[in-house]
């Protein structure tokens, strides 16, 4: 065990009324992750001996969500204010070292304003200075600067309301002495509440040492009450990834309308145009291009390859100098070889598509294993499912499909067979052969087309 443990306390327990949602509100997403599941990643960079989320409405849904072994989830029922909350976990934190307090609806908080919170003795407060205060409990001071309480705005005087430095409510204290402090609260206050900011005061009482750091931007003490300050806290976070992504050499077109829920890593000379969606682990190599309007979900594409605009990627991978898109539909399962080309509107799931084949136009690929060379003609699709059962459809290296066929599985199309166009396949295909299956032609004369009825 470390000489002077961390422990941290995630405030979780809030119902959110103004977010109009069953859902609690440390769930709500912030890139594609609860907001709750950004803190506690913040607690694990830290190195957290001791994590514990105290929550409350909605029942086990948060420690459904994000429980895992490396966390306590404790039930704050009732709800009496955040100093009742943190002595919830006090049974569950490690003695001596120090305890920090978090918010699992502040989610943005880096990692670098913790560490400096956390890297000093004593009673240390997070505060900000906000040209606008309203809602904040105020930072009082005495004249010579040193913090002597915090006040709520509901207690608050007018002189007091006048205060820009505000507490954020993050902060960290000897878990000795916070054990000592949180049994001498009280609830004499306008919301019948047991504050947590009140262990200001004991904390001065008892001799203890009481500063303040602030954060870099005010955005990483913002917290979330309703869906436009969730949507605000959105696109703060979509615009750092936008920057880190640009300082690492990746050029986006508006970084304003980029957005990852996920993770996104990007070699040299990336392009990514407006509007893309990046969900999962995504990769991208060198002098990848990435159209307007995509989403790419588990993908990883190789060097030069080119996805055209509105194409959706679900667990491809591509090798380089692929074609693809635009409009294309590419489901879990698909792997391209180097220098393939899949066109518009053309589906695939669970195939195989080797070197230089191409399906350009209007095609259905499921469940098959296509060779290199390979032509698909406009039109076609594999018949891989019987209403019960799913088959594999084998395309040998340098075949040819005619356009507008259905190759029902299974079926072996021979190595250089070609297909005629129209044709339905039931039967292998011998390689090197051409092989059609049509109806007769018939022409039949003296027939009109029908014409439209003349309104009355």
């Amino acid at each position: 065990m470390k000489k002077n443990p961390l422990n941290v306390v995630i405030l979780a327990a809030g119902k959110g009324t103004r977010m109009h949602s069953n859902i609690p509100k440390v769930l709500h997403e912030i890139g594609g992750k609860p907001m709750l599941g950004h803190v506690l990643e913040r607690a694990d960079a830290l190195q957290a001996d001791r994590t514990v989320v105290v929550y409350g409405y909605g029942g086990e849904a948060v420690p459904t969500t994000l429980g895992n072994a490396a966390v306590e989830f404790v039930r704050q029922e009732p709800q009496l204010g955040t100093g009742h909350a943190v002595q919830q976990a006090l049974p569950y934190l490690q003695a001596g070292g120090t305890t920090l307090v978090l918010y699992g609806d502040v989610p943005l908080t880096r990692g670098a304003t913790l560490m400096n919170l956390i890297s000093r003795p004593g009673l240390r407060l997070l505060t900000a200075t906000l040209a606008n205060p309203m809602g904040y409990g105020r930072i009082v001071r005495d004249k010579t600067g040193r913090i002597r309480r915090i006040v709520e705005e509901k207690d608050a005087s007018a002189p007091e309301k006048s205060i820009n430095e505000v507490n954020t409510g993050i902060l960290c204290a000897p878990t000795d002495m916070l054990h000592h402090w949180l049994s001498k609260l009280n609830n004499r206050n306008a919301q019948k509440e047991y504050y947590l900011t009140d262990i200001v005061p004991l904390a001065i009482d008892s001799k203890t040492e009481v500063t303040s750091t602030q954060p870099s931007d005010d955005w990483e003490i913002l917290g979330v009450n309703s869906k436009d300050q969730l949507a605000y806290l959105e696109r703060v976070h979509q615009l750092q990834n936008a920057r880190g992504q640009m300082s690492s050499g990746v050029t986006l077109a508006d970084p304003w309308r980029f957005d990852v829920r996920g993770q996104l890593q990007c070699g040299n000379d990336v392009f990514i145009d407006v509007n893309c969606i990046f969900e999962g682990h995504v990769r991208l190599a060198d002098e990848v291009r990435v159209g307007a309007g995509c989403v790419l979900k588990n993908v990883e594409l190789g060097a030069g390859t080119v996805v055209a605009p509105y194409s959706h990627l679900d667990g491809v991978v591509a090798g380089a100098n692929c074609q693809i898109g635009p409009y294309a539909r590419m489901r879990p399962g698909t792997h391209l070889a180097n220098n393939v080309h899949i066109g518009n509107f053309v589906e695939t799931k669970a195939t195989e598509i080797g070197h230089k084949s191409k399906a350009n136009h209007l095609s259905y690929l499921g469940d098959t294993t296509i060779g290199r060379g390979v032509n698909v003609g406009a039109g076609t699709i594999v018949c891989n499912y019987d209403g019960a059962n799913k088959y594999r459809t084998i395309i040998e290296d340098d075949a040819f499909i005619g356009s507008d066929s259905q190759l029902v599985a299974p079926v072996t199309i021979g190595r250089g067979a070609t297909i005629g166009a129209g044709s339905t396949i039931t039967k292998d295909v011998p390689a090197g052969e051409l092989t059609l299956s049509r109806a007769r032609q018939v022409s039949i004369s003296g027939w009109k087309r029908p014409v439209k009825k003349e309104k009355k």
